[in-house]
């Protein structure tokens, strides 16, 4: 058997995650999740921006002083300010350090956003890395903007920036824009043209706002990277980022593709549930994974298929996640899902009253959701 490759998981829900509008968790929220974070075996978790409030920088103080094994991170632009800020947050951290440097790359975000030239962006890439490089652990280096970049001027960043003493480089798809395939493209360029990125972690970010964040991840795992950035639930700026549980669950489906992670994948429905509760953000029900309805079989073939054998329309164990597997009784349930519900019910009923109780239950489901056996048997004797 070959020989497997470790994937990182950077975990950004306590930063880009927070960042979702309407958000705000308290220093203590952030601390509960990032210990929910700790157990589910992240890599690093980003506890947030230290500068941009008093509150997150709290945040990313608690959190450096909660967990132990995983590395500790603050986001921060390409100012002294920010560096500073960051490196005095993470000075009381149990565990590695990092700073997570960030400086647009692309001609829109130079122009209109930074009002720097190319040039200048290149130095301050690089004195931005070498004023923390040597008071935090890590140094991770983002090019914002990176799939909106001229291939050629990113791997000069990346180059100033590893020359400089960055250890990760992020090549993020910033705005959501890439399609799988030129994702994956353009970071086999960038690594093309810059040879350094062969010695360094290599990770992707991405987000979802055509819907494919984890199609774009998974595209630049296979593309080289190896460290990879998600949130719980895909919450995030705009509309969110690539789904931690997504990301992690196609790998381990698809382990013929060689990759592995340090999640412990029984802890995904405790947290995903926490995250919600926390942030105030519902799961949608059909959210992949973690939403209500991810293992849920309403329809009469798929319910008759699920009580033969669950693998006939899953390829996930749900209570692997500290998950289950429901069959909802709705008007498109059958007459063995329904026959099931009745004894699970402590109902006992003969052929000719199963027959008759289920035929009130499809006019009722016709009519209103959800049905109960309980509904459907009111009044009647069984």
């Amino acid at each position: 058997m070959t020989d497997r490759r470790r994937i990182t998981i950077f975990d950004t829900t306590l930063r880009d995650g927070e960042q979702s509008p309407g958000i705000a968790l308290t220093p203590d929220e952030k601390v509960e999740i990032a210990l929910a974070l700790e157990r589910l075996g992240v890599d690093v978790i980003e506890a947030g921006f230290a500068i941009s409030s008093p509150s997150d920088f709290e945040g990313v103080r608690a959190v450096g002083e909660a967990v132990v094994r995983p590395t500790v991170a603050s986001f921060a632009r390409a100012r002294e300010e920010d560096l500073d800020a960051a490196v005095e947050a993470l000075a009381g951290a149990r565990s590695r350090t990092r700073i997570h440097v960030v400086l647009g790359t692309s001609p829109i975000h130079m122009e209109h956003k930074l009002g720097l030239e190319p040039t200048e962006v290149l130095e301050l890439a690089r004195s931005s890395v070498a004023h923390v490089v040597d008071r935090v652990d890590e140094v991770e280096f983002c090019c914002e903007d990176a799939t909106r970049s001229d291939p050629a001027f990113v791997a000069e960043v990346c180059t100033a920036a590893i020359e400089a003493g960055a250890s990760v480089v992020n090549l993020p798809d910033t705005v959501g824009c890439a399609l799988p395939g030129e994702y994956g493209a353009f970071l086999r360029d960038v690594q093309e043209r810059c040879p350094a990125l062969r010695h360094v972690t290599l990770s992707a970010h991405c987000h979802d706002d055509l819907g494919l964040a984890v199609a774009n991840t998974l595209a630049g795992i296979e593309a080289g990277a190896t460290q990879v950035e998600c949130t719980i639930n895909g919450i995030g700026e705009r509309a969110g980022n690539a789904a931690l549980e997504e990301v992690v669950m196609a790998l381990r489906v698809h382990e013929r593709l060689g990759y592995e992670t340090g999640i412990d994948v029984g802890e995904i429905g405790h947290v995903s549930r926490l995250v919600s509760e926390r942030t105030g953000y519902v799961v949608q029900p059909n959210k992949a994974i973690v939403g209500a309805s991810a293992f849920a079989h309403e329809a009469g073939i798929h319910q008759d298929g699920m009580l033969k054998h669950p693998s006939t329309y899953q390829i996930l164990d749900p209570a692997e996640l500290g998950l289950e597997t429901t069959l909802p009784l709705g008007k498109h349930s059958g007459r063995h899902a329904f026959r099931k519900a009745c004894e699970e019910a402590g109902i006992r009923l003969s052929e000719e009253e199963l027959a008759s109780a289920f035929q009130r239950f499809k006019a009722l489901a016709g009519m209103r959701t959800p049905v109960t056996v309980h509904d459907v048997l009111e009044g009647v004797a069984a």
